[in-house]
């Protein structure tokens, strides 16, 4: 029990700190202060930092890919060989992030890690992230990409981190957006408020038009005879 309690400790004081300084920003002596263990503890237990900073992540991907190909199932028993709308899928990804089993704040702290792992130079996250759960997030993006003929594989490429960009963005800045929508807009917004704002607004974003320049490159590039 003790080991589970002092490991435990670890991961709760790396993912706040690494979400607000920043991996590179975040050293393992300043997490075993804040965490009131010795370094020992975090070599023991974890091995190097970067084992420490993909058991953060460990913590929510792997109940979230779990659930999420439960979810993938779930719609592919609803619709057989149908097509499932883009929205249907958008939902249930959405849904899936928020019954994660939370911990204080752990979704905007998550949210606040996950833009760190892509603006931050930690491209062994990535390796990792991509080894360990890309099969759920394949399966996800081929389902998208059925529902979403129209869209060349690299405009759905772009479209979907634009979208995930969106997301990591008002979901990491949960607390002023609610202290803005408050004080100018007199309400009171909940994450599941949030959500149901957001998926109009990211399902019209992956449907829109293509650019110009991008309609015009198949007939650019059509042979001549």
């Amino acid at each position: 029990m003790a080991q589970s309690d002092t490991v435990t400790r670890i991961l709760d004081t790396a993912e706040v700190l690494f979400a607000e300084r920043g991996f590179a920003e975040t050293s393992l002596r300043t997490i075993t202060s804040k965490a009131r263990v010795n370094l020992a503890a975090v070599n023991y237990h974890f091995g190097s930092k970067k084992a420490l900073i993909q058991a953060v992540f460990a913590r929510y991907l792997d109940p979230f890919s779990l659930r999420f190909h439960e979810a993938l199932d779930t719609l592919g028993e609803r619709y057989g060989n149908e097509e499932i709308p883009l929205e249907v899928l958008l939902e249930t990804m959405a849904s899936t992030v928020l019954s994660v089993p939370a911990e204080r704040n752990s979704l905007k702290v998550f949210m606040r890690l996950l833009g760190l792992a892509y603006s931050q130079a930690q491209g062994h996250l990535r390796r990792y992230i991509q080894q360990q759960y890309g099969d759920v997030f394949t399966r996800f993006v081929e389902l998208v990409r059925r529902a979403t003929p129209g869209l060349p594989d690299a405009e759905r490429f772009w479209r979907l981190h634009f979208m995930l960009g969106t997301v990591i963005f008002t979901l990491s800045g949960l607390d002023a957006l609610r202290d803005i929508a408050a004080k100018e807009y007199d309400e009171q917004v909940s994450v599941r408020d949030l959500i149901r704002r957001l998926r109009p607004v990211v399902v019209s974003a992956m449907n829109a038009p293509l650019p110009p320049a991008l309609e015009e490159t198949p007939h650019a590039h059509a042979p001549t005879g």
